[in-house]
């Protein structure tokens, strides 16, 4: 639609988790639906090459890609957002950064230049940027979120590139957009603006002016207040687009569309476009507002403190109750908790189960009690990654009585490792970028939960992982009742397992959370929420018999 590509900016301001992520990808979201071709990508500070050996409760959760990199949560929302499968270029880090100009130092392709953030770093970041631009099939727009705070010493080059940008591809094609906090003071009785007067005048102390500010507040802004905001900021009233707290991430495009923010950049960018068919979209948070029902799914794992850590997971749950029309309320349950207090207790009343992956020993016998308690009790059940060797160390102990079952992962000396390590990690000693990542192909069987749920025999699902089923067990498992549902093409990996004899038992290897859309959610998740559908109404239904028998005996035993 356009010769040039055109380049939004996002950055932060005042604090940090203001919602960029979102902000951003709802934006691509509203250009995307005017016909325009768009492209999100993130640029983070942190000095690792990737988050993939961060912990969680640092970072929250690692989102892999169909190519196997390892990147930021907000890529997800892109994802959703806008549904498009993403690549590493979409994702660049400091530590990329710097990987990068040190290996060309040390290959001498500076010609011995003195290497400095000035040009090397900034000129690296700009290509980086630029490179969708020369595709084939290049966007109209590309969306840039620059990670962390204006004032971070860490965000300075990135700032200092889209600065130089500005000056290189014309004002006409880029746009600054800055997310700032408005915050109410109670006592005071009323909305704040100096902190955003003041993230603004820093970030035009660096050289970039804003032209459109997204004012996070958790209550409406009068319209003085707005224009307030538009004369000490310096940027048109219509401008300052209030970016308010809304029951669900998925009515912000919405809410953009109404303050007219992607007209806006539009009319910046001298793009001619249609108005966005979002009918799709509001029938979507129609239905995550005004659910015909609730389930309670209870998730359990180490890391519940932090939500972030299984924000793929959580999303999946929204996406597949608004498609069966119910809402998914989660039970945040810690697998160390299970140890003390047992499953019983904790899980009652629960229509289903998620076991989420993860890595390391701690939290694993909690974890393997919740999925024996759910197994027996007919409750519906879904293991990722760690969840599915839970589910097949659970098994064997008690279905097929090989007592010390466990993995290979957490003790080198077993008896019975019915999880080892993957045949290829032998041997392998550096920890990023090394596991089994990205997308694989699995070939399920037709009887099976999975094959209903997919409609197709063969599917490419995401993996991170680096230790599988033992195959050694694998004709033990199945004698005793273990359905191993879908494999790799070649036989030789399990990818999914099934209990056929439970409601719905399913263990999957891969992570089918990373590839679930908002209005086309996962085949294993939208099954999942209808099968805890079914054994809610069946619990309701024996409650109402219970009940009603209840009462006849006292109104038989007052006659």
């Amino acid at each position: 639609m356009t010769n040039r590509t055109k380049y939004v900016f996002v950055t932060g301001g005042v604090v940090s988790s203001l919602g960029k992520g979102i902000a951003a990808s709802s934006l691509g979201l509203l250009l995307q639906r005017r016909g325009l071709k768009v492209c999100n990508i993130k640029l983070d500070p942190y000095l690792n090459v990737d988050p993939g050996t961060m912990n969680p409760f640092q970072h929250g959760e690692v989102f892999v890609l169909d190519d196997g990199a390892e990147t930021d949560l907000d890529l997800g929302h892109y994802e959703r957002f806008t549904d498009q499968s993403l690549t590493k270029h979409n994702n660049t880090t400091t530590g990329q950064i710097y990987n990068t100009i040190i290996a060309r130092e040390r290959r001498g392709d500076y010609l011995g230049a003195t290497v400095q953030v000035i040009p090397h770093v900034t000129e690296e970041i700009k290509n980086r940027i630029k490179r969708f631009s020369q595709q084939p099939e290049k966007p109209d727009v590309v969306i840039v979120e620059i990670g962390g705070t204006v004032g971070d010493i860490e965000s300075l080059p990135f700032l200092e590139a889209i600065r130089q940008m500005e000056l290189e591809e014309g004002r006409e094609n880029t746009m600054f957009i800055h997310v700032t906090l408005i915050p109410y003071i109670s006592a005071a009785g009323e909305f704040k603006t100096k902190p955003t007067q003041h993230s603004v005048r820093e970030l035009r102390a660096i050289g970039i002016q804003p032209d459109m500010l997204l004012c996070r507040c958790a209550q409406p802004l009068d319209e003085s207040l707005r224009q307030k905001i538009s004369l000490f900021c310096s940027v048109p009233t219509d401008g300052v687009i209030l970016a308010q707290d809304v029951p669900t991430i998925y009515a912000v495009p919405l809410k953009f569309y109404e303050q007219n923010a992607d007209a806006q950049v539009c009319k910046h960018f001298g793009l001619d476009t249609p108005e966005p068919d979002l009918r799709e979209w509001e029938q979507l948070v129609e239905k995550i507002n005004y659910p015909k029902k609730r389930l309670k799914i209870a998730i359990c794992g180490k890391y519940v403190m932090l939500k972030d850590a299984y924000k793929s997971i959580i999303e999946a749950f929204i996406h597949a109750g608004a498609y069966n029309e119910v809402e998914v309320k989660l039970i945040w349950v810690s697998s160390e908790d299970i140890k003390q207090h047992g499953a019983d207790e904790l899980l009652a009343g629960i229509d289903g189960l998620l076991i989420p992956g993860g890595f390391g020993e701690r939290g694993v016998a909690g974890k393997i009690e919740a999925i024996r308690y759910v197994r027996e009790n007919n409750i519906p059940f879904l293991g990722i990654c760690l969840g599915m060797q839970c589910a097949v160390i659970e098994f064997a102990r008690n279905m097929c009585d090989l007592k010390d079952a466990h993995s290979f992962e957490f003790y080198r000396d077993l008896k019975h490792p019915v999880i080892h390590l993957m045949a290829d990690q032998e041997g392998v000693t550096e920890l990023g970028g090394t596991m089994r990542l990205g997308t694989y192909p699995c070939v399920l069987d037709e009887d099976s939960s999975s094959m209903k749920a997919y409609g197709t025999s063969e599917i490419h699902e995401r993996h991170r992982h680096r230790y599988e089923l033992n195959n050694a067990y694998r004709p033990m498992l199945e004698e005793k009742g273990l359905k191993l549902s879908g494999l790799s093409p070649d036989g030789r990996l399990v990818e999914i397992i099934e209990v056929p004899e439970h409601r719905w038992f399913v263990g999957v290897q891969f992570h089918p959370e990373l590839k679930s859309r908002p209005t086309n959610p996962h085949p294993l998740f939208r099954d999942f929420v209808k099968a805890a559908l079914e054994h809610n109404d069946e619990m309701n239904e024996v409650s109402v018999e219970t009940n009603t028998n209840s009462t006849n005996e006292h109104s038989h035993e007052a006659g």
